[in-house]
């Protein structure tokens, strides 16, 4: 161990410490993944109010249609990706996926610039883009954070990275918040294309090769990854594991689809103005992702640690028991803000990094491929079903209380598929082997 001793005797490593257990050998990869994480979410947060502006101007009633439009374009963009994956490294591939990224918002930019009287219809075609620009960027992430760490490292040190991504969309959501009024949405395009750059960078500097003294280098991730642009559909549906994964997703984006109906019906009642509304969005999640960072610097990666993965991934599920009763019981709009934020801060803190380190014991394959398959498609048809089943059951005559309680045993079945995955992550992980981490 003589010779890891300079390294831990670095002042900042024993600061850095304090809030993570990080190796001398992986602090390189984990600062640059931080960054990573950094400029990805402030890129979205930027655009992420005007989004959710263009949506409540278009009308709540059309959400649904968007929804389905966002189903379609994934749809493409996986098939894309797969392609894409298949033929190219890591460090290839990825800068050309946010490369096109880039290249749509500035085609937004000028469409909003040249023909200003026709934006309800750019506006709706940039909610769907954005919703997918969302899903992809963090999937492609996360795809590579599974693949360059190990479950071990994972349950150490994905709640670190999580803190970048929280700091970004706090930055994001705070650059949004602030100078909307005074800069407009059009300059705000330009800036979140900026960042998306930036994080394309982020993995040319990303270390070649990195390890575990007592561990072989993981030379195969500069390797294309091969294989057919459908093996993430064919795999996904023949492994058990990765069916309760999707179904893990599904739940999640379903109830978080009726939750932001509520959200958008709220906020296009109380607020007569577009800017004050996009201002709106963009402190909500300013508020959300401040108490998230807490979570992440301070816990997270202790409770990973200590109860594992299941029971970290069931806490999502559970408050979302308790939140939905509560609305149901008590139908306040109080109630309805305190829940969505400690949903989505939990969601952030906690289930996210439990939820991309059960891909850290699936092949390098099922990595890129399943696990885009599952972040984007079958996301986002949680998202049709809910975007669908909302109107339906207002229809029906249930409002807050009814839609509320209708989600309470939904909430509990994912509850119990959470604690199922926990159990088969732990012995996946105990029986793979170092080419499989």
């Amino acid at each position: 161990m003589a010779n890891t001793e300079p390294a831990t005797s670095n002042p900042f490593l024993q600061i850095l410490r304090a809030a993570v257990d990080v190796k001398p050998t992986e602090l390189r990869a984990l600062l640059i993944s931080f960054i990573y994480y950094f400029l990805i979410l402030s890129s979205y947060y930027v655009i992420r109010p005007i989004r959710d502006e263009f949506g409540a101007a278009g009308g709540v009633e059309n959400l649904g249609w968007l929804f389905t439009g966002t189903l379609v374009v994934m749809l493409i963009a996986n098939t894309a990706f797969a392609a894409l994956v298949a033929r190219f490294t890591r460090r290839r591939f990825i800068p050309i996926a946010y490369r096109f990224l880039i290249a749509n918002l500035l085609i937004f930019f000028l469409l909003l610039l040249f023909f200003p009287t026709q934006n309800i219809w750019i506006g709706r075609a940039f909610f769907v883009w954005t919703s997918v620009f969302n899903l992809f960027v963090l999937s492609v992430f996360w795809a590579f954070m599974v693949d360059v760490f190990n479950s071990e490292q994972g349950k150490r040190l994905f709640g670190f990275i999580s803190v970048g991504g929280t700091l970004g969309a706090i930055v994001g959501a705070a650059i949004t918040a602030t100078l909307v009024q005074k800069i407009g949405t059009l300059t705000l395009l330009l800036i979140s294309a900026a960042l998306v750059e930036l994080s394309a960078q982020c993995v040319r500097f990303f270390p070649s090769v990195f390890k575990q003294p007592d561990e072989p280098a993981k030379k195969s991730g500069e390797k294309p990854v091969g294989g057919g642009i459908w093996a993430g559909i064919v795999h996904n549906f023949s492994s058990p594991y990765l069916v309760g994964i999707s179904a893990y997703i599904l739940l999640y984006s379903i109830t978080s689809t009726v939750l932001y109906f509520q959200q958008v019906g709220i906020a296009a009642g109380s607020f007569g103005d577009r800017l004050a509304r996009t201002a709106f969005f963009a402190k909500v999640d300013l508020a959300v992702n401040i108490l998230t960072i807490f979570v992440q610097l301070f816990i997270t990666g202790r409770l990973l640690k200590w109860l594992g993965v299941g029971v970290t991934l069931a806490i999502l599920p559970a408050l979302s028991v308790l939140g939905f009763a509560s609305v149901g019981v008590v139908p306040t709009l109080t109630i309805l803000v305190l829940f969505l934020t400690l949903r989505r801060a939990t969601n952030f803190a906690l289930a996210r990094p439990a939820r991309e380190t059960l891909f850290t014991v699936v092949s390098r394959e099922d990595k890129y491929k399943a696990k885009n398959f599952i972040d984007t498609i079958v996301y986002r048809t949680g998202d049709q079903i809910g975007a669908w089943t909302t109107p339906v059951l207002s229809w029906l005559g249930l409002g807050l209380r009814g839609v509320s309680i209708v989600a309470v045993p939904m909430a509990g079945l994912w509850l119990v598929i959470s604690l199922w995955l926990g159990i088969h992550q732990a012995r996946r992980a105990r029986h793979a082997a170092p080419e499989s981490e």
